[in-house]
């Protein structure tokens, strides 16, 4: 029986890495070797650089990976999706097509015993007010078919440039301060009834074991190709490297080690 689940974000897909690394070559990999052990796949949002679902336009370079999750549900796993702030209008696709369960906000489940909760993590801290706001705006439905009544070819232009401001902007306002901000919304949670709180969205990876208890940023899968794996509901955070075996990553010193292989 398959029992392990996986968690992922931020893989950004339809941009050029400027490191050259071929990001959907290392996804594909990956999803393909847990196909036999995974109970569960989390995807904790902005798996694409943007999803905006036209009625009958997906974006082509999309197919692949949206095939190997397909796979991946075909083999018995189950593929949950959790929004990001680049997921700027999630339509029936996912969840109907192809059988991904999607929520638009933060999750809490109970897997092997223990407590989760789960969420991309834009607007999770004090003074990320902007992420809330244009989130909202965003996601109006409204606003969206409004949006929608532009050609794909332009929609999907200018949700580009939005996409690529709203990112380097993110990577710029990383800082120790917003790193400790991220670490106590993730405490405030603990010192509740979880046992285990992951989040995304600031593309840093992070492991910090609290009182028995853990709080970890995934990372992305631009930069650290990090994922997370609860087995036997034990948590780890680890570094896909093709051909090698994954890097396991130490609390703490996460980010560093991540950077450092």
């Amino acid at each position: 029986m398959k029992k392990t689940a996986y968690f992922i974000s931020d893989a950004h897909l339809g941009i050029t890495l400027k490191t050259g690394l071929n990001s959907e070559k290392y996804l594909i990999g990956f999803l393909r070797s847990i196909a036999d052990t995974a109970s569960h796949l989390f995807i904790l949002g902005d798996l694409f650089d943007f999803w905006i679902e036209y009625k009958n336009a997906i974006r082509p370079d999309y197919f692949i990976i949206l095939h190997e999750l397909k796979l991946l549900i075909d083999k018995g796993v189950t593929v949950c999706y959790v929004a990001g702030n680049h997921d700027f209008a999630l339509g029936p696709f996912m969840q109907k097509t192809l059988g991904i369960t999607v929520s638009m906000d933060a999750i809490d489940i109970t897997l092997q015993g223990k407590k989760l909760h789960l969420r991309h993590g834009d607007g999770a801290v004090p003074g990320e007010k902007w992420y809330r706001f244009w989130r909202f705006v965003l996601r109006n439905p409204l606003n969206q078919r409004l949006y929608k009544m532009l050609h794909p070819s332009v929609g999907i232009g200018i949700a580009g440039l939005f996409s690529k401001t709203s990112r380097r902007l993110s990577e710029n306002r990383y800082s120790e301060a917003r790193r400790l901000a991220y670490l106590g919304a993730a405490t405030a949670l603990l010192r509740q009834d979880k046992d285990i709180v992951l989040m995304a969205h600031t593309h840093q990876p992070e492991l910090y074991p609290l009182d028995g208890k853990i709080y970890c940023n995934i990372g992305d899968w631009m930069k650290n190709f990090t994922y997370g794996v609860l087995e036997n509901g034990s948590f780890s955070l680890l570094q896909y490297r093709p051909d090698q075996p994954p890097l396991r990553l130490e609390p703490f010193t996460a980010k560093q080690g991540a950077s450092a292989s």
